[in-house]
């Protein structure tokens, strides 16, 4: 039986947790620890539980860095692998005197849970509990710990790597198909999911319900979609739900009533793809437009995703599914079939495995 820790800043969209949970229903031994509580009613297991500042300046104020590191990006051409560094001395300063305060209850907390009889370390988001990853350097060197690196969205593509955790990495992981163009060795992998949504509610009404979730308007590239759909609503009689800032068990009570789902079309910085929102949509045999590359639709063999890269394909793609109600029962079939073909926990695992011991973890 392996053991596997699982740290991570926040249970981010419930993403580490499913890692943690495919671990345990394959027979190993695994716990999820993470810094912050998450605000979407993900689960929670061992936390620091420290204190982020969630009210509108201060979201303003995370917003702003994202973008700021997104464009840096941008202006380099993309010169990848790009690795985080504080902008000035004013925000080093901050993160110097953060840590010293959080010091102590970061070692009482890593004392009382045992953290270090964990065989394999996870580090989901490729962040330590420290910015010069001295709990993994100790871990690793003196307790012969194997270090894991998984990443996840926007890790690589705004905030970049963290240097010191990176260098003592003995396997990469992602679950972001552009993410292998940011890094020198990292590999991808499916990421764990077994279907925990609502039945399908079958839409008994002759309006076409469409619905977009967005955790981020400019990930999702939302102000786009919601054009399309302005010009949509003139040509057809559709119902556009928005979902947001609403706990998940009402965001997939809604979803469940709906026909078609957008996940992301045009959006900035987000790269392209699916995250858990399209998988829980395909669960639910819901056809689910997202923006693809040609290369990640040739490389996501047999995928059922509706794929829109731009306004105008968003909007054929649209036409096309609400006229044509044959088409998304058909789609909604092959969208079920797929996910429990290569997101099933036995797969997954079944690939994290042959990864460890072909990295030497195992």
């Amino acid at each position: 039986m392996l053991k596997i820790l699982h740290i991570a800043v926040e249970n981010f969209a419930g993403v580490p947790y499913s890692f943690v949970q495919m671990h345990r229903a394959m027979g190993d031994q695994s716990q999820l620890v993470t810094f912050y509580r998450t605000i979407q009613n993900f689960p929670e297991e061992l936390t620091l539980d420290f204190k982020i500042y969630r009210n509108p300046i201060a979201k303003a104020w995370r917003q702003f860095k994202v973008i700021q590191n997104a464009l840096s990006v941008q202006k380099k051409e993309k010169s990848y692998p790009i690795y985080f560094e504080p902008k000035n001395f004013i925000e080093s300063l901050y993160f110097d005197l953060r840590e010293t305060f959080r010091s102590k209850k970061i070692y009482e907390f890593i004392e009382k849970h045992k953290l270090y009889e964990y065989d394999i370390i996870h580090y989901d988001g490729g962040m330590d509990f420290f910015h010069d990853a001295r709990i993994a350097k100790q871990w690793k060197i003196d307790g012969g710990k194997k270090i894991v690196c998984c990443y996840f969205g926007s890790d690589l593509r705004a905030r970049g790597l963290m240097k010191e955790l990176d260098r003592i990495s003995d396997l990469n992981l992602t679950t972001e198909f552009d993410h292998l163009q940011m890094h020198p060795d990292i590999h991808y992998i499916f990421y764990p999911y077994e279907p925990d949504v609502p039945p399908r509610i079958p839409n008994e009404t002759n309006r076409v319900r469409i619905v977009h979730s967005p955790t981020n308007r400019r990930y999702k590239g939302t102000d786009l979609i919601l054009k399309v759909i302005d010009e949509i609503k003139k040509e057809r009689d559709i119902e556009f739900i928005l979902l947001e800032n609403l706990p998940r068990e009402k965001v997939l009570s809604v979803k469940a009533t709906c026909d078609i789902c957008i996940d992301q079309v045009g959006g900035k910085f987000g790269g392209t793809g699916y995250g858990k929102s399209g998988l829980e949509s395909l669960a639910m045999g819901i056809p689910t437009i997202t923006n693809m590359t040609e290369e990640y639709q040739s490389f996501l063999k047999e995928n059922p995703f509706v794929v829109a890269n731009n306004a105008k394909e968003l909007k054929e793609k649209l036409i096309e599914l609400i006229d044509n109600k044959n088409l998304r029962e058909e789609i909604g079939k092959k969208s079920v079939e797929w996910l429990k073909k290569y997101h099933s926990y036995e797969n997954v695992n079944k690939r994290l495995l042959e990864l460890y011991k072909t990295h030497g973890i195992l």
